[in-house]
């Protein structure tokens, strides 16, 4: 049985971690993270380690209680599940987000208990239980704690270890916030954390200015057009033609731009049952010297396989196929199991294959543009790997999945971070928002409104060169924090062993 003092405490985690959302878009007020993670540290370490893992869960289970709560938009409104099962699925799917970024702190116990490790361990096992959530069961790297630094100096650090990097300075900072109100501390101790944190934050700064790519002497040129079609409307047949007009008339004032993107499934048929359409569209294309880039399911009849696809129409033809796919939303796990037994496991377009992991990027004016098509901008380490030898990066969306909440900022700002990381820029052509046309820096130069049809408009410089973590992905930072955690478990073993 639980007693009134534990309970209190895992409630007053629960509500920390509820406001640790504050620090990510569209509120980026990235101190309250920071804040609310020394708080979890203070706990951790003022509790017997078998308490720990319980602590770590109640935090994390109000993060994304909180913060992934859109998910129950998807699930109810667009999945069409009732509003009780809706929750409970919201629920769930937040409670195994909560064990995989938990599950890290379960060997606490086992690892040296050290004053001077302590703050090592926890940012070490903060970033392997994010890492774990990155992958497992094709992952869900949202919400990770480094993007509520994008807005600060520490942002700086992602060029060289990427967002887990990121993640791991900001627990370190956080534990070490704690370490310092500790009046237990001496005065030398004080000066030596300060100066640590002093260090990280104006390297990270410093990091930011430097520039690891070169500028291209060429500038483009981009439309993006926002159509802002209603999901429950876009895979209606009697819709069609009307998206394609609506498509056309948007486009109509931009042939004369470089590069004219359409979102993702803009185009809401296969290409073999538009063929008319698509044909006048390239012709326009050739005409204009523009290459459109738009989203459209494809259809590969040698392989019976359907592809969420970015077709790139002009100059040069090209095809790019989703690798990374959602869920229900794009597959159906099992789906011999359950297809037909609820509509949620039928919902239109859900029956994608994956693209191969080594496909030729698209190209427009001789500049090479590496893909990421909706959920595929918030796994860093594909983005790197897709835009090694690019010098644009096009990530086209449609979150009108996510109706209006939490997710269209957030998404945003994983596609900002993406630009930081590997310093180039990106277009973001979304169907209902948030459009953007992201800098190098990860700065957005032009953006437009959500819930609107309309176009935008701007210019992009291509960038050529790598980061070190283009070229070294997320590797080094997740061996590095391994390779902490097996040193000091063993150096606990070490301690038992010679007791």
């Amino acid at each position: 049985m639980v007693s009134k003092p534990a309970l209190k405490k895992h409630l007053l985690l629960m509500l920390s971690g509820c406001l640790v959302p504050l620090g990510f878009a569209p509120f980026n007020t990235w101190i309250v993270t920071l804040l609310c993670l020394t708080f979890l540290y203070q706990q951790i370490t003022t509790h017997k380690s078998e308490k720990i893992l319980s602590l770590v869960f109640a935090f994390n289970l109000g993060t994304f209680l909180t913060g992934t709560s859109w998910i129950f938009i998807s699930i109810n409104k667009y999945g069409f599940v009732p509003a009780p099962f809706a929750l409970l699925a919201t629920f769930l799917f937040c409670l195994l987000l909560t064990c995989l970024n938990s599950i890290p702190f379960a060997i606490w116990g086992q690892i040296s208990q050290n004053r001077g490790f302590r703050v090592l361990v926890f940012s070490s096992l903060w970033v392997l239980g994010e890492w774990l959530r990155s992958w497992f069961l094709t992952g869900f790297p949202w919400l990770l704690i480094g993007y509520s630094q994008s807005s600060n100096w520490l942002s700086g650090w992602a060029k060289i270890g990427g967002i887990f990097w990121v993640s791991f300075i900001s627990a370190l900072i956080a534990g070490c916030i704690w370490e310092i109100y500790r009046a237990r501390l001496k005065p030398k101790e004080v000066i030596l954390i300060s100066a640590l944190i002093l260090f990280l934050a104006v390297t990270g700064l410093n990091l930011s200015q430097v520039n690891w790519t070169k500028q291209s002497k060429d500038i483009l040129s981009v439309a993006l057009i926002q159509p802002n079609i209603d999901q429950l409307q876009k895979w209606s047949l009697g819709s069609q033609s009307r998206i394609l007009d609506q498509l056309s008339e948007q486009s109509s004032k931009y042939w004369d731009h470089n590069l004219l993107i359409w979102p993702e499934a803009a185009i809401p048929i296969i290409p073999q049952n538009t063929p008319l359409f698509l044909s006048k569209m390239d012709r326009l294309a050739k005409e204009t010297s523009t290459v459109l880039i738009t989203g459209i399911p494809t259809y590969d009849a040698t392989t019976s396989s359907y592809y969420n696809s970015a077709l790139s129409l002009g100059e040069i033809t090209g095809q790019y196929n989703k690798t990374k796919l959602v869920p229900f939303g794009e597959y159906v796990p099992l789906e011999t199991l359950l297809r037909g037994l609820i509509r949620f496991f039928d919902l239109p377009m859900s029956n994608f294959s994956h693209g191969k992991k080594d496909q030729d990027p698209l190209i427009a004016h001789g500049h090479k543009i590496a893909s990421a098509i909706c959920y595929e901008v918030v796994y860093p380490d594909l983005v790197a790997k897709n835009s090694k030898g690019a010098s644009i990066i096009l990530t086209m969306s449609n979150d009108s999945w996510f109706g209006n909440s939490l997710a269209l900022p957030q998404h945003l700002q994983m596609a900002q971070m993406r630009a930081i990381e590997l310093s180039k820029p990106i277009l973001r052509a979304t169907n209902n928002g948030l459009t953007a046309i992201i800098d190098h820096k990860g700065r957005i130069t032009h953006e437009l409104d959500p819930f609107t049809s309309t176009e935008l408009s701007g210019v992009i410089q291509p960038m050529t060169g790598q980061t070190p973590f283009s070229k070294f992905g997320s590797i080094p930072c997740i061996a590095f924090c391994s390779i902490v955690v097996v040193f000091l478990t063993c150096l606990r073993l070490r301690e038992k062993f010679i007791r």
